[in-house]
């Protein structure tokens, strides 16, 4: 301080012929050193500002999707698809097995019910018909020996009886004339006697013969029932035999349309083995796939609609598949009304079936801030459209278009609905036009 008093000392000594030099205030040195300062200063509140408070980010809107909240009638619905199939389908089994001989029609035929499809040779079913009606023929052959012979055993025991009824006749004859002639003392007991023992002998004869051909007539009868029964069940079984390799010719069981016909000539198909099926061509259904997280919520009478040629149809579920497979089950759907004109099967439907009947509600139209948000919170635009700021909200039911708001906002509230995928973490939108 001594040194800087004296030079301002000396300073102020005027000479005669010196010009006065003026001391710089604000020397280069000390506006740099301020201008750092200022410039950390700067920094500090900056980054005290940006940290402190709201994260804010500059949105264009024409990059955006602000829709409105509104009142409106709700129904909850979800997209689903399917296929369209014939109302009635019959599959064609091979009722016994064999070698595929010959096919007389081909896949997509539309057939009459009796027509032949395919004829399937199997050489142990065709010999075991040979041995079925030998066996038959055999047992008709021994039936009607068995039948002749009854009948000449009768004829035999028939003419026996008649030759006894004449013995018996002329037994009774004598015994009663000897019977007078020895009440008058003309014969004597022994041949009175005589007489009246062949007469019991042929009474007992007769009716021994009479016990003889009813026993025979009874033995015939059941005889002859006996070998009835067992010519009709192997006659049975070669009509079983006989339907059997009728059946290696594979018909069409009812009028329709032939598909998925899967023979091949020289093919071997087992018994029981899928060989195809038979449209039946009255109506169509739907097979629908249901995502399995609606099982609970699915059953018969829930009815959807789709679009077709410009003209909206109306199905109604008639059966539900409960089994899940790959975490969707199935539902068959038939048409109400109209069915549409120039539809064919396996044509793939977009329906939109109704899980719950219409009702007033708060609706938000549907958007990809879902994604993000998971329907726990939204971006509200204020009413003079400058920003846009995050609030909590509660949603419930959805539908293909809308969601339904239970709790946040209120009819007439804009919101911003498109992805918030670039929005990070940002509390407050900016939209700039």
């Amino acid at each position: 301080m001594l040194w800087h008093h004296c030079s301002i000392h000396r300073a102020e000594i005027i000479l005669p012929m010196d010009r006065v030099i003026q001391k710089k205030k604000w020397s280069q040195k000390r506006i740099l050193t301020i201008a750092g300062v200022v410039g950390l200063l700067v920094l500090i509140g900056g980054s005290f500002y940006f940290t402190s408070g709201k994260s804010k980010l500059n949105v264009d809107t024409e990059r955006i999707t602000i829709s409105e909240v509104k009142q409106g009638i709700f129904q909850e619905n979800i997209p689903v698809n399917g296929v369209v199939l014939p109302l009635n389908t019959i599959y064609l089994d091979a009722l016994e097995g064999g070698r595929v001989e010959e096919k007389y029609v081909e896949d997509g035929a539309m057939m009459k019910k009796g027509e032949p499809i395919l004829r399937l040779s199997n050489t142990d079913l065709q010999l075991s018909l040979v041995n079925q009606e030998t066996q038959v023929y055999n047992l008709l052959t021994q039936m009607q020996i068995a039948k002749n012979n009854a009948q000449q055993n009768t004829i035999t025991n028939l003419n026996q009886q008649t030759d006894i009824d004449n013995q018996l006749t002329e037994a009774e004859r004598l015994y009663k004339l000897n019977q007078k002639l020895y009440a008058q003392k003309a014969i004597g007991s022994q041949e009175f006697k005589k007489s009246e023992n062949d007469y019991n002998y042929q009474l007992a004869k007769k009716k021994l013969s009479n016990d003889i051909i009813t026993q025979d007539k009874v033995s015939t009868r059941q005889n002859l029932s006996q070998a009835e029964q067992s010519y009709q069940g192997s006659q049975n079984a070669l009509n079983v035999m006989r339907k059997k390799v009728g059946d290696l010719i594979v018909r069409a069981p009812v009028d329709g349309q032939l598909t998925s016909l899967d023979a091949e000539i020289g093919q071997s198909k087992n018994k029981g083995e899928r060989l195809g099926q038979i449209d039946v061509m009255s109506g169509f259904k739907v097979r629908v796939d249901v995502d399995e997280h609606y099982i609970s919520r699915i059953y018969n009478g829930l009815k959807g609609t789709f679009s077709f040629a410009n003209k909206e149809y109306k199905l109604e579920i008639k059966k539900v598949y409960t089994q899940v497979t790959g975490g969707r089950f199935q539902v068959d759907m038939e048409f109400i009304g109209d069915i549409p004109q120039g539809i064919r099967r396996g044509q793939t439907l977009q329906i939109v079936l109704a899980l719950s009947d219409e009702r007033q509600a708060l609706l938000l139209p549907k958007g990809g801030f879902y994604q993000q948000t998971g329907g726990n919170w939204i971006f509200k635009v204020k009413e003079n459209g400058s920003t846009a700021y995050k609030i909590d909200i509660q949603l419930g039911n959805q539908n293909k278009d809308y969601y339904e708001v239970l709790n946040g906002l209120q009819a007439g509230d804009k919101v911003v609905t498109s992805s918030y995928e670039n929005y990070g973490k940002m509390e407050e939108l900016v939209l700039k036009k």
